[in-house]
């Protein structure tokens, strides 16, 4: 597997994370133990060079995501040099909070879950438009992890926003050093070439993208999801959108190319793009993810995929509210 470096943060990972946000899910003793077994296999097939990047945060499972990942790593601590664990602070399953106040004890709980004294990354999460004045200005969020970092408690700070047209204000503003980039790019969404993309180059921001498979469809394929065996969550799939996933399933076909492949690939091929961080329920979906990126795939596919690359727009509900004015008023206060 490649290994690159974030942006301007030092940081040398794998192209492909893992995404902790299933292990928020993790209520049984089985599912526990599978989490675990998940870091720990997945951290062994790290490349030289590079350390597995495991992104979290406290709002999976109200801690337990991270609580998991420092149990996996208290049972194997030699494994804590091939892993590279962020997080992410302000949002909770029920709240918003992304005042300075709070930020402090959220950040000493999440060492405390982690196992960890410091932390190479965090991220401001989900900081939607009526919490972007307190998040960015006095006395908020931000503040507050500039302060750690300032101490060594955290090295890097990053921001992490659902959907594009919140995350690309963010971006923009220069003031963080890396980006968790959702719901925003893959084989079938092209949304973050408009802004994101852009803007993280003008910073040489680090960026990892997160659902690159679209929860499951550019892995699985479009038989389970017409067959009603799966369904995928906060999507709306048109059969025009499935019918143009048959034909990538064809193309992948016709020259030996599993579709997983073909997706998680194609994300780390984008020239602004450091890694994609899938996430896994199981260890052989762990495993699978982690054979893709070393898949052979002949360069004349890629030819004749990019053709077959278009944005569809697939939300159930709304997108949210543009904040641009959001952003501009509280930089101007």
């Amino acid at each position: 597997m490649e290994v690159r470096t974030l942006g301007q943060t030092g940081l040398r990972i794998g192209v492909i994370g893992l995404g902790a946000m299933p292990f928020g899910s993790a209520e049984t003793p089985e599912a526990e133990r599978a989490a675990i077994e998940i870091v720990h296999a997945v951290a062994e097939r790290q490349p030289a060079g590079g350390r597995l990047l495991i992104d979290t945060a406290a709002l999976y499972g109200q801690g337990r995501s991270e609580a998991l990942i420092g149990k996996a790593l208290r049972e194997r601590p030699d494994l804590r040099d091939r892993v590279l664990v962020v997080t992410k602070v302000g949002r909770c399953p029920r709240e918003f909070d992304y005042t300075y106040d709070e930020t402090m004890p959220r950040i000493e709980a999440s060492l405390e879950r982690l196992g960890m004294e410091r932390l190479p990354l965090v991220y401001i999460h989900d900081a939607f438009p009526d919490q972007l004045a307190t998040a960015m200005g006095p006395g908020g969020c931000l503040e507050a992890l500039r302060k750690l970092r300032d101490e060594g408690v955290i090295e890097h700070i990053g921001v992490a926003i659902n959907f594009p047209e919140n995350l690309a204000p963010y971006i923009e503003t220069g003031e963080f050093e890396a980006a968790v980039v959702p719901e925003a790019f893959s084989l079938l969404n092209q949304d973050a070439e408009a802004r994101i993309f852009p803007a993280a180059s003008r910073f040489q921001m680090g960026v990892t993208v997160a659902t690159p498979l679209e929860k499951g469809l550019l892995a699985a394929g479009t038989a389970p999801l017409r067959s009603g065996a799966l369904t995928y969550r906060v999507r709306s799939f048109s059969e025009e959108c499935l019918t143009h996933v048959e034909r990538i399933e064809t193309l992948c076909a016709a020259h030996d190319v599993s579709l997983l492949a073909a997706g998680l690939q194609y994300i780390v091929r984008h020239p602004q793009v450091t890694a994609a961080i899938p996430g896994a329920d199981t260890l052989e979906q762990a495993m699978a993810l982690l054979d893709a990126a070393d898949e052979p795939i002949p360069s004349a596919f890629w030819g004749e995929l990019q053709p077959l690359v278009r944005h569809w727009d697939r939300y159930e509900h709304r997108r949210p509210p543009r904040i641009d004015e959001a952003l501009r008023a509280a930089r101007a206060g």
